[in-house]
């Protein structure tokens, strides 16, 4: 492979493998102008921009490749522009044999001589993503002989049908200039290659190395730098240790792929790091491993965090994705905050904890959470917890001195610890509250109204909602008329400070719903209070009475505040 070539060049007959242990298509699309503009709407703007100037030469940057031999080549770096450049490639061709059949011809000679350097040759495929993805990839991009997305059970397969999906509508109405246009254009770009036989060559030159696209996650520069100490002081162990390593981040990313959406991996980082020291008190992942690695029993600790990491992204997975389904685990997940609560989390996987003694946990979690992030306090709860979190240890595997320590929490009025406690959680939620907080109050208390003299109830969770919105009863904006014509009484100082918004005069309804509600008269408001149970409580409240008025939205608000003490 020559070191300053074209993408066609690089391609043609040559294997371009991008191996299991490194990481899945992770760049993204935007379907719409109101998502953030991805990197493949960016990758196709900057090939448009460059055809409109009439430069000669496109650059695609550089690609570092390890050589396996037989023309066979791992992408190092540079797998997200190469995966997004194959879609790119497969869409425009999917039109131009469009085009060319409505012109009774099939693709030119140098078409189809392109089409086989660079995407497929008879049964030979010239780029493979990981394993996991690629027979999906295979048959949803290149062969196009899968339309649906049955199985898509990995966030990079869906990112891998965004893309194609975004890029077939994009040449959708293009003519043949235009795609053999661009075809020139990505065939002919320049680009640099470096190919290495030594693999800790191409791992060192990757963590120097910065190129346009996703910068590296903290996981990603953690792995280069494991394999390289491993190469340069793993003396007689370096095969195995390398196969280890490889192999535990095979398993790593495929964890990812399943919740990368519920979880950021550099956030796993430091969490792992806070269980494999035992302190909530580790910060700077990067920095601790550093010094790690630059001590005498490095290749230990690689071996002994490594392994670590790899089930603690298995248990998340098990977190986000099988258990999930318990009531209790669902609402710490919606809730979010969770950064202190994760490493006690996978403590509990690791020691094999029962699967009810970790919903209790949550339970426990999700109340002392719901009252920081209400008390909005600038004291640190980290450190409150953290003597808890080391005694929490295999040998001492008891859910109970936790749980313990967040009731007293919630109670004591110990100066360093009353930040929480029932005083400051009353307090908090007197005036307006957040709406991601308000909404998930009112979601626990539709489940307490449901839940009301029925035996065996199931609660209902949050995403059962379609699209869940936080409604004024009373509009922020008061309507034109008198009180007795919108159903509100005069918006006076005091109602618009203290009754407007707060936890009374809040309601949880859909977003089809809300949007429908507007500055209406209070009589059409309630008229439509009928899918959840505290809108028909609402009903209920004002039977006879048709003014929501400053006594009916402290009541309400008295019943929410006691629901709210008394459960959280």
């Amino acid at each position: 492979m020559e070191s300053f070539t074209t993408i066609r060049n690089m391609l043609a007959g040559n294997k371009v493998v991008v191996p299991a242990y490194q990481r899945a298509y992770s760049w993204e699309t935007s379907l719409s102008y109101s998502e953030r503009e991805g990197q493949v709407n960016t990758f196709v703007r900057d090939l448009e921009d460059f055809s409109k100037s009439g430069a000669k030469s496109y650059y695609f940057g550089h690609f570092l490749f390890s050589d396996k031999g037989g023309g066979v080549y791992e992408v190092v770096d540079g797998q997200q522009r190469l995966t997004t450049i194959v879609i790119f490639l497969s869409a425009l061709f999917s039109r131009l044999k469009e085009v060319r059949a409505l012109e009774k011809n099939g693709l030119e000679e140098n078409e189809m001589e392109c089409y086989e350097d660079m995407v497929k040759r008879n049964s030979t495929y010239r780029f493979s993503t990981v394993d996991y993805d690629n027979v999906f990839f295979r048959e949803y991009v290149i062969d196009q002989s899968r339309m649906d997305t049955v199985g898509c059970d990995t966030v990079s397969k869906y990112r891998i049908v965004r893309s194609f999906d975004y890029l077939r509508a994009y040449f959708g109405d293009k003519d043949a200039a235009y795609c053999a246009r661009m075809l020139e254009i990505v065939s002919e770009a320049s680009c640099s290659t470096y190919c290495v036989k030594r693999e800790s060559d191409a791992v060192q030159m990757f963590i120097f190395q910065n190129n346009r696209g996703k910068k590296p996650s903290n996981l990603e520069i953690i792995k280069a730098r494991f394999m390289y100490n491993i190469h340069l002081y793993g003396k007689e162990e370096t095969e195995n240790l390398l196969r280890n390593v490889k192999e535990k981040f095979e398993e790593i990313y495929k964890s990812i792929s399943y919740i990368e959406n519920n979880v950021d991996e550099d956030d796993v980082l430091l969490y792992t790091l806070r269980v494999y020291f035992n302190s909530l008190q580790e910060w700077n992942t990067t920095d601790k491993i550093d010094r790690e690695l630059s001590g005498e029993d490095s290749i230990r600790f690689i071996k002994d965090f490594t392994n670590l990491l790899s089930w603690n992204f298995a248990y998340l997975k098990r977190f986000f994705k099988e258990d999930e389904s318990c009531f209790e685990i669902h609402s710490l997940i919606t809730l979010g905050s969770t950064a202190t609560v994760m490493p006690f989390i996978l403590k509990a996987y690791q020691f094999g904890i029962p699967l009810e003694d970790i919903r209790v946990l949550c339970r426990s979690f999700e109340s002392i959470m719901l009252r920081n992030a209400l008390i909005g306090t600038r004291a640190d709860i980290t450190s409150r917890l953290n003597d808890v979190f080391k005694a929490f240890t295999k040998e001492n595997a008891s859910v109970r001195p936790i749980i313990e320590r967040i009731e007293w929490m919630k109670t004591t009025d110990s100066w360093w610890w009353a930040y929480w406690n029932n005083t400051q959680l009353e307090y908090s939620i007197q005036g307006r509250i957040e709406p991601r907080r308000a909404k998930y109050l009112l979601w626990k208390y539709e489940n307490y109204l449901k839940s009301q003299g029925k035996a065996g109830y199931s609660p209902m969770r949050f995403d059962a909602i379609e699209s869940p919105e936080l409604e004024h009863i009373a509009p922020q904006t008061r309507p034109d008329g008198t009180p007795e014509e919108t159903g509100y009484p005069e918006y006076d100082e005091e109602f618009c400070n203290q009754y407007v918004d707060c936890l009374g005069n809040y309601l949880l309804v859909s977003k089809s719903h809300n949007c429908a509600e507007g500055n209406r008269p209070f009589a059409e408001k309630r008229a439509s209070y009928t899918q959840l149970a505290q809108q028909r409580e609402v009903v209920d409240m004002t039977e006879g009475s048709p003014i929501w008025d400053k006594e009916k939205i402290a009541h309400r608000k008295e019943k929410l505040v006691d629901f709210v003490l008394r459960n959280f």
